[in-house]
């Protein structure tokens, strides 16, 4: 499994924008697809982006299409979510995730293997 550190959480007022880090350690990083999801208070854990181990491939939860975007740094291990015009019900913990296999969609959390510990986004209105 790979370790995986999210940052870049903060507070933001709505239409701000925040860019989050995943850096990741272990295997080679470019093998592994790379996912972000949320989970709000009292809320399940959602999907909000993936991208593929080359960054040839992303894909985003309808919530959030338009307004973030995914992209990763190999050289770096590192995955990046640049987050725009944020709206109060962005606010959530937000996890990156590493996939070493595609039996699943990649927006079920069934697909990765290894998770981060979170980092907490809150937009205010």
């Amino acid at each position: 499994q790979v370790q995986l550190v999210e940052s870049g959480g903060g507070l933001a007022q709505a239409g701000g924008s925040l860019r989050l880090s995943c850096d990741a350690s272990g295997r080679t990083f470019s093998s592994y697809d790379m996912g972000w999801f949320r989970q709000g208070s009292g809320k399940e854990r959602m999907f909000v982006a993936f991208i593929t181990g080359s960054g040839a491939s992303t894909y985003y939860g309808d919530s959030v299409k338009g307004r973030f975007t995914i992209s990763r740094d190999n050289a770096k291990n590192t995955v990046y979510l640049q987050m725009n015009n944020l709206k109060p019900e962005d606010t959530a913990v937000y996890y990156c995730a590493a996939a070493t296999t595609a039996d699943d969609p990649f927006s079920s959390e069934r697909r990765y293997d290894s998770w981060g510990q979170g980092t907490q986004v809150t937009v205010s209105s």
